[in-house]
């Protein structure tokens, strides 16, 4: 492509570039996908309200979040198979916020460990934890964040079990991948792609490694599904929050009883996220969950917002309804598998011009202070 001025150019080109298994992964939800649709249909039913003859000759993009400085008021949310988006694609992506002064939040089922990315990288990154049936495998995840220096953890709350995504299961993914005929030709037009894979570190998740050579002859992607825990209670949340030493942050929050219990126990952040359309089908959009999130803390911690973010439209329509800042996934993850690290600084570029264009139009000049007030409607 000889312009890219958006996140659909770099969906357009990751999707030529990333095999059809991986890039799916990525791109699509759960059952009908009805929840990832109403993501982006809420979105963009927000509409704004033009303001004119305002001063906004000197803006302000930047914000605090989880009391440290960020350039612009999104974070990289955590994804997991990043490494397989494009080789060391996570170490990648933590590069690339850093050089554009935003947080990286690495998986727990990243491909590049903890351990890899805090080599590769000078900036400290957050941890994503799922809480796994071997809770004494969860600790040492809790402490070789700790010790990796990562500044906050970020616990997902939403996966009790795994919901069905039909694409996954007609590509045959698998962990790790497994060659075959249907995927050898898919791979062998993508040379590039196939490059990066020989060359990284990794080719399993690197986080689980170790739990999954103590099991012995139990198959990696076996072991990988076995520790989703439908058991996993406020009561594990609590431990996690007494175990943790920094900033904890709970995601997959969508209900606001949800949210006061997780800040009555000691959550210095939430994500309103229903986890991209790839968990509970047929449920609300998450910025239509928002407000009432928002409300329900009543700024006793910050509230952050995920699923669907695509656009600084996107971000600035969070901001009114009540975000202190946004996370993005799959865009960061389309200019990963468009043009590598290159790629994740202009989606991340993408976002905030359109954000500073936005801003202005809509007559502010400090992300700090917008409102509903920028909102013709709110949903």
């Amino acid at each position: 492509m000889r312009v890219i001025n958006s996140i659909a150019d770099l969906r357009t080109l990751a999707r030529c570039r990333v095999p059809r298994a991986f890039f799916e992964y990525v791109d699509r939800g759960s059952y009908d996908e009805l929840t990832l649709a109403r993501n982006r249909a809420d979105l963009e039913a927000l509409q704004f309200r033009q303001r004119v003859l305002v001063d906004v000759s000197k803006q302000r993009l930047g914000t605090s979040i989880l009391g440290r400085e960020a350039a612009l008021p999104l974070a990289l949310a955590p994804a997991g198979m990043g490494g397989f988006i494009r080789g060391d694609g996570e170490i990648h992506a933590a590069r690339a916020a850093a050089a554009c002064g935003v947080p990286f939040c690495l998986s727990t089922v990243s491909i590049c460990s903890i351990e890899d990315v805090r080599a590769a990288t000078s900036a400290p990154f957050w941890f994503q934890l799922y809480v796994l049936k071997d809770r004494g495998y969860t600790g040492e995840l809790i402490d070789r964040a700790a010790e990796a220096g990562c500044p906050a953890l970020m616990i997902t709350v939403d996966i009790p079990v795994g919901a069905l995504r039909r694409r996954d299961a007609r590509n045959g993914l698998t962990v790790p991948p497994r060659l075959t005929l249907r995927n050898a030709l898919d791979i062998a037009a993508r040379p590039a792609w196939a490059w990066s894979m020989l060359t990284a570190r990794r080719r399993e998740f690197g986080n689980l490694a170790a739990a999954v050579a103590r099991a012995r002859g139990v198959h990696f992607s076996q072991w990988v599904q076995s520790q989703v825990d439908s058991a996993l209670t406020w009561d594990d949340l609590a431990r996690v929050r007494e175990r943790w030493p920094g900033k904890l942050i709970v995601k997959g929050i969508m209900d606001p009883g949800d949210a006061r219990r997780a800040v009555e126990l000691g959550a210095d952040a939430l994500v309103v996220s229903n986890h991209g359309g790839r968990q509970l089908d047929g449920t609300c959009s998450s910025i239509r969950a928002l407000p009432a999130v928002a409300e329900a803390v009543q700024g006793r911690c910050e509230v952050l917002l995920d699923s669907g973010i695509r656009s600084g439209q996107d971000v600035l329509r969070a901001l009114a309804l009540g975000a202190s800042a946004t996370l993005i996934g799959r865009a960061w993850l389309y200019g990963l598998g468009a043009l590598g690290e290159r790629g994740v600084v202009l989606a991340l570029d993408i976002i905030g011009r359109e954000l500073a264009v936005s801003l202005a139009l809509t007559g502010c000049a400090d992300v700090r202070a917008v409102d509903r007030s920028i909102l013709l409607q709110t949903r």
